[in-house]
């Protein structure tokens, strides 16, 4: 993390941030209550959400509220945003983070449910969280909407197996750079960020077949995958780039697709 906070740097502002509950959620979530925002943490309710929750109003109490929500269901998504706005006051600020990794499979034994799943948590989450968001954020006069995408899909495609996430992932910049243009006279800037490997728990919804090793072309980096760092990147790093990108200073940045990914998809 940044080695100090202006916690008045996003007081009175209200964040939603789906897939809250572990990750980069949780260190956006955290970062920004350290700010002086609220955080209205989108996820399926368990124990991880109830305890980022805790963490969060641990900063300063009643800055956090956890909604249990799957983002691919537009009832729950509409409900949970409505919700929010009405207890915060408002919202201004949108991290649309949630996301799986599905099904790792070849294209030929990828089953078309595997592939519906993938894209209704990664790509319908992510416009369903934007859509719903939009009337509020038009309301406060504008606002910041962050949408994680991957460098998989973008920068990289030796992610063997990994066709529908990586399709979702190319979506997502897509409809960032669309909605950017849409919403910029509305003042409300939408941008992506695409991240490398990232220290997460993401890999806990990783299914892999047993087909992957006839498609799988050896890959090998002896001296590591990311130049920059021994190892993957943390959350708090993409915490402190959500920071950024949420607050004013980044005022005139809209429809920007960041890498944040230490020279990894340089490399490979």
């Amino acid at each position: 993390m940044g080695e100090s906070f202006n916690p008045q740097r996003f007081a009175g502002q209200t964040a939603i941030i789906t897939g809250a509950g572990s990750g980069i959620g949780k260190a956006a979530a955290l970062r920004l209550a350290q700010e002086g925002a609220n955080v209205a943490l989108f996820d399926l309710l368990n124990d991880r959400t109830s305890e980022t929750e805790q963490e969060v109003n641990a900063i300063r109490s009643g800055a956090a509220r956890a909604f249990d929500v799957d983002v691919s269901d537009p009832a729950r998504m509409e409900k949970a945003v409505l919700e929010t706005a009405e207890l915060f006051g408002g919202i201004d600020i949108v991290f649309a983070n949630a996301g799986i990794n599905g099904v790792v499979a070849p294209i030929e034994d990828l089953k078309i449910e595997e592939w519906r799943r993938t894209l209704a948590t990664n790509l319908d989450g992510t416009f369903l969280t934007v859509k719903y968001a939009v009337p509020h954020l038009k309301k406060q006069g504008g606002g910041s909407v962050i949408i994680t995408s991957s460098i998989n899909g973008n920068r990289r495609f030796t992610s063997f197996g990994m066709s529908a996430y990586s399709t979702t992932k190319a979506g997502q910049v897509a409809f960032a750079k669309m909605a950017s243009l849409e919403l910029a006279k509305f003042k409300i800037r939408v941008n992506v960020i695409c991240p490398g490997a990232i220290s997460t728990n993401i890999d806990e919804s990783t299914e892999k077949t047993d087909g992957l090793k006839e498609i799988i072309i050896p890959i090998k980096f002896p001296e590591g995958s990311q130049p920059l760092a021994n190892g993957p990147g943390q959350p708090e790093h993409v915490a402190d780039l959500v920071a950024f990108l949420a607050s004013d200073e980044s005022r005139h940045i809209t429809g920007a697709q960041i890498v944040i990914d230490g020279a990894e998809s340089l490399l490979s």
